[in-house]
């Protein structure tokens, strides 16, 4: 037996003419997007299909895959990566593309009918090659491939690191240090250099005030932040920065143990400043301050970018930065 709009409504919990309007894509509906989604997964789920054709401003199952440069274990540890590609598959799912999830860039198991690729993390010039050859519809999130003709969903490092050191600037701490990271892509052909390295270096040299014996580096991993934290408590004795700006929270939540370990007080002796806002920062004692980054709007936004191309035919490429804001908690007050 077909499945009906009021199979839908009962298994929602809605009424059928709110399931009605939303699969047929009214705007003017006040819904709420999880209940829009959750109408659009039930009637997927349910096989449901209409008679009449849905909405030309919808992209109907259209082949999506999600290229994630981490392994899926990986990605349990580093929450910034995973919060971007569930922020793709709920957009694509209310966009009504049939999404194919890949872990660590294996392209291999891309069926060759693909119709478009968001690719998330970093890649080198040669697996952009060979992404390209399987689709000419690829947005890239977190890697700037603008230059190469691509379009591209970006975080503001510039402004929200400007910001960072502001903060600590205008409470009189002006001895700041940073650990940041250090990656390759997968296949190892390309060196990933931290940008927020250089817009700590350049909002420093601004003020007269960056010392590069403050800078380490690590590999955005909580061990690493650890071992950085510890060196630089090892080197500098006494001359430890008051403050430390950190490029993840995963590195600052290890930064913090080190200091911690050292029975160096914080934010007594030194204050934290971390990046990504992700949930790592609250669960950690006393909780990291840390730079907002709507990661989920970047998933979204990718998605809306992929449309565009499929609806309209665009070949211009566009960059997207999306901005960010701090979060002020305990390892800063």
């Amino acid at each position: 037996m077909a499945t009906t709009l009021k199979d839908i409504a009962n298994k929602v919990g809605v009424s059928l003419a709110t399931v009605s309007r939303v699969l047929n894509y009214d705007q003017t509906l006040s819904v709420s997007d999880e209940t829009r989604q959750n109408i659009f997964k039930v009637a997927d789920d349910l096989n449901y299909s209409k008679s009449k054709p849905r909405s030309s401003s919808s992209v109907a199952r259209k082949k999506l895959a999600i290229i994630q440069w981490y392994s899926e274990s990986k990605e349990q540890d580093d929450l910034y990566y995973m919060s971007i590609r569930m922020g793709i598959e709920r957009q694509g799912q209310a966009r009504q593309f049939d999404v194919t999830r890949i872990f660590q860039n294996d392209t291999g198991q891309l069926d060759a009918d693909v119709d478009a690729i968001i690719a998330i993390g970093k890649f080198s010039p040669e697996q952009v090659q060979s992404m390209n050859e399987l689709s000419d519809k690829i947005v890239f999130v977190d890697d700037d491939q603008f230059a190469a003709g691509f379009d591209s969903v970006l975080t503001d490092f510039k402004f929200s690191v400007e910001h960072v050191i502001d903060y600590f600037w205008n409470r009189g701490i002006h001895d700041i240090g940073m650990i940041h990271g250090l990656e390759r892509t997968t296949d190892q052909l390309l060196e990933v250099k931290d940008q927020r390295m250089y817009a700590f270096r350049d909002a420093m040299e601004k003020r007269k005030a960056y010392n590069s014996k403050w800078v380490f580096q690590g590999d955005y991993t909580s061990q690493s932040g650890y071992r950085m934290m510890k060196e630089a408590i090892d080197k500098l004795g006494d001359d430890l920065p008051h403050a430390f700006f950190v490029a993840n929270d995963p590195m600052a939540a290890g930064a913090l143990k080190a200091l911690q370990a050292a029975k160096i007080k914080v934010p007594e002796r030194v204050k934290l400043f971390s990046f990504n806002n992700t949930s790592l920062a609250s669960f950690v004692y006393p909780e990291l301050s840390s730079v907002n980054v709507e990661t989920e709007l970047m998933g979204e936004t990718a998605v809306n970018l992929v449309v565009s191309q499929l609806s309209t035919g665009r070949q211009v490429p566009q960059r997207i930065e999306i901005g960010t804001r701090l979060v002020e908690r305990d390892s800063t007050k």
